[in-house]
């Protein structure tokens, strides 16, 4: 029963018109493909290393097949006609093409049905090898036990994959339960993911494949020690997203960034390119069991958190839809919000618990994922730790998920490990003190939060009535979303999208969809 006396046929009704949203998007989606989609097709070939230029293989691949032949026909052509003609691995391709041996664009052309033939046993590799990473975490919660309640995600940043090992170990024995690795600024907006260890970013570390499997060894031995599963987080987003959920799938992440629309807003990556990988990204997350995190808290820090928490939710409805489209279920999609009302508001706590209740009640299956105070924090470290278990309050009392820490030294510095230990002693005393307020609590008919909530819906509904009727690529132009206004053909990587020839195929997209449909 809602507790907000929620209006049942609204939410219906928004989910239509989100469902409408999100479909129109899909039929571009299916007309065409990306460099991107491409490399991750590379990948899950078993195409990996560099060339003597460190640039990676699979964009070697793909960048030959784009300059040579015709990207529109997709690279699973040209790596199983080659595999037919020369009798080598798609590593082995890979390599020559890298060494100027090759050019696979010029082999004589065979037949579809062979060429589907002799790359079906190299899938299977790849997907055998995700298959195994989904039952090995599965085998750990049998072991372990899921956790009950919040789940205390922290993150690391230093730059260096080895002191974040340092750092993710630390917190993990301090009482975390997620660690993400946050990207080095900028990582997003590379249209290549960079090789191997790294040891030098800029407010974050690099994601690559070496770095994940290194952190995810650490997390699996730190594990053991303390006899509970820590769970893995990196970013599926940027200008290779389906990447590097190709990367966390082989090397078993546990959770993704990867939200539908925060490149477009936030990195001025074309939207057309990314709502094309957004697709690819989310099917392979839910072939690899890795819940998603969406990005509609950011929203809150360039948009007033009062006038424009409309948008948040309608566009946890649009997320929704995207997700399921790529046959993700709800249990593994982290909706994004934030506790971000100026603390000068007069009843702000009530809005911060309106919105929060109201999205545990609409998306009652999601794990959503529930961002810290950051816009209002000042450098004052008593007030910031006082804001912190405000939220880490809402957080119990709504029953939120993945709990994203806030820190007292949030707009000093980078925390040390002692502020995030003082972090997680916050919220685990407040989760315990406070572990069944949610049950124990009803709100006052018609009062603050009821009318709050009642009127958040109606607006986005609204909104997304809007968006329906213009579409989303115009609504995007007009800066509907945190008031940023993205141009259609704009941005960064249209140059890089581009329309699929009649007989394209991605053999391991059509695998992971006919597995996921129960086909």
């Amino acid at each position: 029963m809602s507790k907000l006396n929620l209006n049942w046929d609204i939410v219906k009704e928004a989910r239509i018109h989100a469902k409408n949203i999100a479909k129109d998007v899909q039929k571009f989606i299916d007309l065409h493909t990306t460099v991107s989609v491409e490399r991750t097709v590379c990948r899950l070939l078993g195409i990996d290393g560099i060339n003597d230029f460190d640039i990676p293989l699979p964009n070697v691949v793909v960048d030959h097949v784009k300059e040579n032949g015709n990207l529109g026909l997709g690279i699973c052509y040209y790596i199983g006609n080659a595999m037919l003609e020369t009798g080598l691995s798609p590593q082995e391709i890979a390599e020559k093409i890298a060494a100027l041996e090759i050019d696979i664009t010029k082999l004589p052309k065979n037949d579809i049905a062979n060429i589907k033939a002799v790359l079906q046993p190299v899938v299977g590799q790849s997907l055998a090898i995700i298959k195994a990473n989904r039952k090995k975490r599965q085998e750990y919660y049998v072991k372990y036990g899921k956790k009950v309640g919040p789940e205390i995600y922290v993150i690391v940043a230093t730059g260096n994959i080895y002191e974040d090992i340092t750092q993710a170990v630390a917190a993990s024995k301090q009482g975390a339960d997620i660690i993400a690795v946050i990207r080095s600024t900028g990582q997003s907006l590379l249209d290549f993911v960079p090789y191997g260890a790294t040891t030098e970013g800029f407010g974050g570390t690099y994601a690559t494949q070496k770095n994940f499997k290194l952190m995810r060894k650490a997390l699996d031995d730190v594990s053991e020690e303390l006899g509970r599963y820590i769970k893995l987080v990196n970013y599926a987003s940027g200008l290779c997203m389906p990447e590097i959920s190709a990367m966390g799938a082989l090397e078993r992440l546990d959770v993704m960034l990867n939200d539908s629309l925060y490149g477009i807003l936030f990195r001025d990556i074309n939207m057309k390119r990314t709502f094309v990988d957004q697709y690819f990204s989310r099917i392979i997350n839910s072939y690899a069991g890795i819940i998603i995190n969406t990005g509609e808290d950011n929203y809150l820090t360039t948009s007033d958190a009062i006038e424009e928490a409309h948008t948040v939710l309608s566009s946890q409805f649009i997320n929704e839809q995207f997700a399921l489209l790529a046959y993700l279920p709800e249990e593994l999609q982290g909706l994004g919000h934030a506790f971000e009302i100026n603390p000068e508001i007069e009843n702000g706590f009530l809005y911060e618990l309106a919105q929060a209740q109201m999205a545990r009640e609409i998306f009652p299956k999601a794990p959503l994922k529930y961002m810290p105070p950051t816009k209002f924090k000042t450098g004052n470290i008593f007030k910031g730790h006082i804001q912190d278990a405000l939220f880490n309050v809402i957080t119990i009392m709504t029953n939120q998920k993945i709990h994203l820490l806030g820190m007292l030294t949030e707009a000093i510095h980078t925390p040390f490990m002692s502020d995030r230990a003082l972090a997680i002693e916050n919220a685990s005393y407040i989760f315990k003190t406070m572990k069944d307020i949610s049950g124990e609590i009803t709100y006052k008919a018609d009062g603050i939060v009821q009318k709050r909530a009642s009127d958040v819906l109606v607006k986005a509904n609204n909104l997304l009535a809007e968006i329906e009727s213009i579409g989303m690529f115009e609504t995007l132009e007009k800066g509907v979303f945190a008031r940023i206004k993205r141009p259609a053909n704009g941005g960064k990587g249209l140059e890089n999208v581009f329309q699929k020839e009649q007989g394209y195929f991605n053999l391991v997209q059509e695998a992971m969809i006919a597995e996921l449909k129960g086909v």
